[in-house]
């Protein structure tokens, strides 16, 4: 969001329209350094920009210096009600804290937190979700509400500047995906903090996929948001990719290749499914904005996907093919570019469409002029 103030996390900047921040959390034991690390380079390899860890006790803080160490991503520590924590995470090299200081045991340990991240200038994260909302707004709401988890996160973030800090993030989670959104609009009105969205308890991959996309994909397209999580049950490793997912649908983040492909239909010639899998696989490295795409027949195929790059069509099965050949990538298609008229292509069409594209993506890295 351009309106909202800006500042680093570690390199990483945040708000003030600067582009929007993937994030995860891993779920190794924090005082495991070797796991940890390990996770937070894989959620780095699959696109993090930023890795949180829980911190809560003495072990994971002698932890933290090799784990910060080798990290190539700034890292965020999760810490709740000890501010010696918060404090000993950020002077072992934490480029962010995750806290609520209303539970952080009283003013003067809220300034000593304060004092310390402004003087490594680390930034402070307030989080709230629908299950920590204090009892009395609680009870002057009947409930859980928008206006309630706002205000929580207000009277939080008063405390910080009462200590005189304001680098400082909101976020608004609850599972409920209305109230989730209903809370980051209020949010949006009424602050200019930078907010770090996501649905929370989102759920198993599939159905909590959906979930986050409707509600960060909502406030997304309304302008709203300056760093994204999806939380999904297991792995971090799908949660990174399904934000990425989500920021190139809303056409956020577009240095990855974007893979369309058709539902098939009757007409289908080739096995689409699982050429396109080859294909996003294959060209998950790849860092040039470019569209993939990968369709059924070349009735329609070359004219609904004449946006893509390059792309394929299928035509049928080869002579290869249909006396046993190697399955069902082994076919006869159509190869088409945006502007070029479409070339008959016979074999391994997955390979065929994953070597042009690659072809393409170098071209477009080169120096122009």
């Amino acid at each position: 969001m351009s309106h909202t103030r800006s500042f680093f996390i570690g390199k990483v900047p945040i708000g003030g329209g600067a582009p929007i921040s993937v994030q995860s959390m891993t779920n190794t034991d924090s005082r495991d350094a070797a796991a940890t690390l390990a996770q937070v380079k894989a959620l780095a390899a699959v696109g993090c920009d930023l890795v949180r860890l829980s911190v809560y006790d003495d072990a994971c803080l002698e932890a933290l210096p090799v784990i910060v160490d080798g990290s190539p991503v700034p890292l965020v520590a999760d810490i709740h009600y000890r501010a010696d924590l918060a404090v000993g995470a950020i002077e072992r090299g934490i480029a962010k804290v995750r806290i609520n200081p209303g539970n952080i045991g009283g003013m003067d340990k809220v300034r000593r937190v304060a004092d310390c991240a402004k003087a490594h200038h680390v930034p402070i994260r307030i989080g709230v979700n629908s299950g920590s909302i204090e009892k009395d707004i609680l009870a002057r709401e009947g409930g859980v509400t928008p206006r309630g988890m706002v205000d929580s996160a207000l009277a939080h973030a008063r405390l910080l500047e009462k200590a005189g800090f304001e680098d400082i993030v909101l976020s608004l989670k609850a599972s409920s995906v209305p109230l989730t959104v209903a809370a980051y609009e209020l949010a949006d009105r009424e602050t200019d903090y930078p907010l770090h969205v996501g649905v929370t308890e989102a759920g198993l991959p599939g159905a909590g996929n959906i979930k986050s996309a409707v509600g960060i994909g909502a406030l997304l397209l309304r302008g709203i948001g300056d760093t994204v999580r999806v939380s999904l049950t297991g792995s971090p490793i799908p949660e990174a990719q399904a934000a990425i997912d989500i920021l190139q649908a809303v056409g956020l983040r577009k240095a990855y290749v974007n893979v369309v492909s058709c539902p098939t239909c009757g007409r289908t010639g080739i096995d689409v499914a699982a050429i396109a899998q080859r294909v996003q696989e294959e060209l998950k490295d790849v860092r040039v904005p470019m569209t993939v795409a990968v369709m059924g027949c070349v009735v329609n195929g070359p004219g609904e996907a004449r946006e893509a790059d390059v792309g394929l069509a299928g035509g049928g099965l080869s002579a290869a093919a249909e006396a046993g050949g190697a399955g069902g990538s082994y076919a006869v298609g159509a190869l088409f570019e945006k502007g070029k008229a479409p070339m008959k292509v016979e074999g391994d069409l997955a390979g065929i469409l994953i070597a042009r594209a690659r072809e393409i993506a170098a071209e477009k890295q080169k120096p122009k002029g």
